[in-house]
């Protein structure tokens, strides 16, 4: 665990931290209904991951992550790109702190004990989360 306040000792951290240190960086807060399916404020973003953009010049748009960058802390969404000069579209980097989380993939096993282990349910099923999840009455 880092002590260090010294902003040159955080950035030496971010750039020379590990893989599984980096995935954890890269996480983003996830909608209010997955919220409180899952009793968990964040998750690490994944490929196939559905977000909404809450910061920035695309703010309120939302797509499928396509790709998630480990080495430079950036995640690209389906649909969100620009224009090259020669006229070819290329994708926008966006950091993950910036979206919203509103469909998880949970095909892979690693994912659904992370749920499992805060929300103590029997089992998540391996398909996708969705973001109109069931009400619970109010006590």
């Amino acid at each position: 665990m880092m002590k260090s306040g010294k902003a040159r000792k955080q950035r030496k951290r971010l750039y020379n931290a590990p893989l599984h240190v980096r995935r954890k960086l890269l996480a983003a807060h996830l909608s209010k209904e997955l919220r409180q399916t899952y009793k968990r404020r964040s998750m690490p973003v994944r490929k196939g991951d559905e977000v909404q953009i809450m910061r920035g010049t695309h703010a309120g748009k939302t797509g499928k992550i396509s790709r998630v960058d480990m080495k430079g802390y950036k995640v690209y969404i389906e649909g969100i790109t620009d224009k090259r000069t020669v006229g070819t579209d290329v994708q926008i980097p966006i950091h993950p702190s910036k979206l919203k989380l509103t469909t998880l993939v949970l095909d892979d096993a690693l994912r659904r004990k992370v749920l499992q282990r805060k929300v103590q349910m029997p089992e998540v099923k391996a398909t996708q989360a969705k973001t109109a999840a069931p009400k619970t009455p109010a006590k």
